[in-house]
């Protein structure tokens, strides 16, 4: 088994597209922590159950840093800024591991690229992962990115946890705005989900043969043939399921007279997502109560669209969107108060209907810079750069006796990505349409 191969040991590659970005993240992040040594691990794989694994995918502050997506690296900044990507390279022909070991033998998982190749590529210094214990041996003051790697935590166990906290934080502080090339891939994240909200179109009569999962399928298809994957578990609810904020089950039936809602994101093979939420009559016209419910939702989004700006509060469009939806449930006749009532900090009792946030960062994670402090996100400000997502949302849940009967069993959410620009927003998701007579006429189009 170790005789008669080919030589392949080595492909010159050009450098990623990513690099030169990847090289000016770091020296941000060294800057940020001037002397110390930084450690960002990748993770490995995760059981999916017994002998099986998830598919990879690393963390999103390594990728971020490096633009490398495999398995059990470590990338290591030193005090001085030099960095070091510690990879797990491609099997030696020389030992057993290439066709013995199912986790990572050639024969077993395919082919990783040798440390010269992952130079090259990503045109970054690389070593071999065994090395990384050594390199973080001494006394140098170290940073690392914790509960990513069980093996790299145990390497520094005498690091100072409110550090590490401060460390993992300010990655995802530094990733709030995006530089051009991220935005470039977010466009094509939202091109692709685009195409696949049309599948999805073309696909509701089958689906009122089948069931949701058809339409999961169906979308999952066209990200995965144009992109890498969906960026998050697709929720397509239709009927009383849209209003389930996360409904993943997926496995309800599709009937003619029913809305549906559909929140699906395309992740491009750099792995940034697009994270979109329209209301479809899956007979292609809203009855009048769905169209008036559709349009009310709609003016709390373009509420919410008015005050994206940069130096705006973060907080600001939640707040006008909740506005629109509290008088338009007064009108209804849902509330018990008035709309100034429900509206005020001591009550607040409109979000039984609106339940959630307003919105979220969005970039290599759905909701990315999850772990960035709240002054600097939830209770910060908006800078031009920054790409989220506005989706207020009104959920009438089937066994709500607060409310009238018709309005049972019904969800709305329309979300839209946004890029924030220097003097105010740009629609990313224009593609699909907003008002309740451009989604007919649009199914129309395509259905057709």
């Amino acid at each position: 088994m170790t005789i008669g191969w080919a030589d392949s040991e080595h492909h010159d590659l050009p450098a990623d597209e990513v690099a030169p970005w990847a090289a000016r993240r770091r020296h941000r992040l060294h800057e940020m922590f001037p002397g110390q040594r930084l450690v960002v691990p990748a993770g490995g794989y995760r059981q999916r159950s017994h002998d099986q694994n998830f598919r990879f995918r690393p963390h999103s502050a390594y990728t971020w840093l490096t633009g490398d997506q495999s398995s059990d690296g470590v990338l290591v900044v030193e005090p001085d800024g030099d960095a070091t990507l510690y990879l797990r390279p491609r099997s030696d022909r020389k030992d057993g591991e290439f066709f013995r070991d199912r986790v990572y033998g050639e024969l077993w998982a395919g082919r990783r690229p040798t440390l010269g190749e992952s130079t090259q590529r990503l045109a970054l210094p690389t070593r071999h992962v065994a090395e990384v214990a050594g390199a973080l041996t001494g006394g140098t003051p170290t940073r690392v990115l914790r509960g990513v790697d069980p093996g790299v935590d145990a390497l520094l166990p005498g690091t100072d946890p409110r550090a590490d906290a401060e460390f993992a934080a300010v990655l995802a502080e530094l990733r709030l705005v995006k530089d051009e090339w991220e935005i470039a891939q977010l466009e094509e994240a939202v091109a692709i989900t685009t195409r696949g909200f049309e599948d999805v179109v073309r696909a509701l009569p089958m689906a009122m043969r089948t069931s949701e999962r058809y339409l999961e399928g169906v979308f999952w298809q066209r990200a995965r043939l144009e992109g890498n994957d969906v960026g998050y578990h697709s929720i397509v609810a239709a009927g009383a399921h849209a209003a389930t904020l996360h409904w993943i089950d997926n496995d309800g039936p599709v009937r003619d007279g029913d809305l549906l809602l559909l929140d699906a994101g395309a992740e491009t093979r750099s792995l940034y997502t697009a994270d979109i939420t329209r209301i479809l009559p899956v007979s292609g016209r809203f009855t009048p109560l769905q169209r008036d419910l559709y349009e009310l939702c709609r003016h709390a989004n373009d509420a919410a669209l008015e005050c994206l700006r940069p130096g705006e509060e973060f907080r600001a469009f939640h707040r006008a969107a909740m506005t629109v939806l509290a008088h338009g449930l007064a009108d209804l006749g849902v509330l018990p108060c008035s709309a100034e009532q429900a509206l005020a900090d001591d009550s607040g009792v409109y979000r039984r209907w609106t339940l959630c946030g307003s919105g979220h960062m969005l970039g290599l994670d759905v909701h990315d810079c999850g772990a960035a402090r709240s002054e600097n996100y939830l209770d910060g400000q908006l800078a031009a750069g920054q790409v989220l997502t506005v989706e207020p949302g009104l959920y009438f849940q089937p066994d709500d006796e607060l409310i009238p009967a018709e309005l049972r069993g019904m969800g709305f959410r329309i979300e839209e990505d946004i890029l924030i620009t220097g003097s105010g927003y740009r629609l990313l998701s224009d593609g699909l349409p907003r008002s309740a007579d451009d989604v007919e006429a649009w199914m129309h189009r395509i259905s057709s």
